[in-house]
């Protein structure tokens, strides 16, 4: 499998270069940010015009993921759908993949700031989840939890390679804490030199970038803050 191991909490754990999530030891993929809905939802209330099919394309790359990894459960981190209402408007086809998906597996939807209340959609709706070591749940907590897994910041590095800057969404990690990119198309990244991400991780933090072979670099921009 091309993917990158990595130790969070004694826990061995693959960052896939879509930016999912995998624990082996667990067979649970996690995701974070699908954002379902955004372009429709866009259209709807006069918002920027993006293509269509963001959902469609956000749905065969988790496929892919889901059958190479045969995850036996899957969490989404919240923001699944970019509005709550989204949850009923996904078309036909994509439902139908959605809910092929679903057919067999543990499904849990961990709620987010765009879509707080239940979802219509199959599986189980929970706050935040913990598994062994592990706390799943949207954001990150200004006091962070012992092995807090958390999205919502949609964190992304630009890094300088061959005279080019590259920009790739990324993981961060540091010994508390893991937070994932965003996994939906079009969902756009707050980058890793933002105050907000600084204020969050550790000094010695880490980051992984996505992309056709997922990179461990320090995380950019962890000058101490003023």
């Amino acid at each position: 499998m091309n993917a990158l191991e990595f130790e969070f909490r004694s826990e061995a754990l693959l960052a896939l270069p879509s930016g999912a999530l995998f624990w082996p030891n667990e067979d649970l993929l996690v995701v974070s940010d699908l954002h379902f809905g955004k372009s429709a939802r866009a259209a709807r209330f006069g918002g920027a015009q993006l293509p269509p099919y963001e959902t469609t394309e956000t749905l065969n790359r988790l496929v892919s993921d889901v059958e190479n990894t045969n995850a036996r459960r899957v969490v989404c981190l919240g923001d699944s759908f970019d509005a709550t209402p989204m949850q009923h408007a996904l078309p036909g086809q994509d439902l139908q993949v959605l809910t092929a998906l679903q057919a067999g597996r543990e499904w849990i939807w961990i709620e987010g700031n765009h879509d707080p209340g239940p979802v219509a959609l199959g599986g189980t709706h929970m706050k935040r989840l913990v598994v062994g070591p592990l706390h799943f749940l949207h954001i990150a907590q200004a006091v962070p939890l012992p092995g807090e897994v958390s999205g919502h910041y949609h964190p992304k590095a630009a890094i300088r390679l061959r005279g080019r800057t590259l920009t790739r969404p990324c993981f961060l990690f540091d010994a508390t804490r893991l937070m994932l990119p965003a996994y939906g198309t079009f969902t756009g990244g707050l980058f890793c030199h933002d105050t907000s991400l600084r204020r969050l991780m550790a000094p010695t933090a880490q980051a992984i970038l996505t992309g056709p072979r997922p990179c461990k670099i320090p995380m950019p921009g962890l000058a101490p803050l003023s």
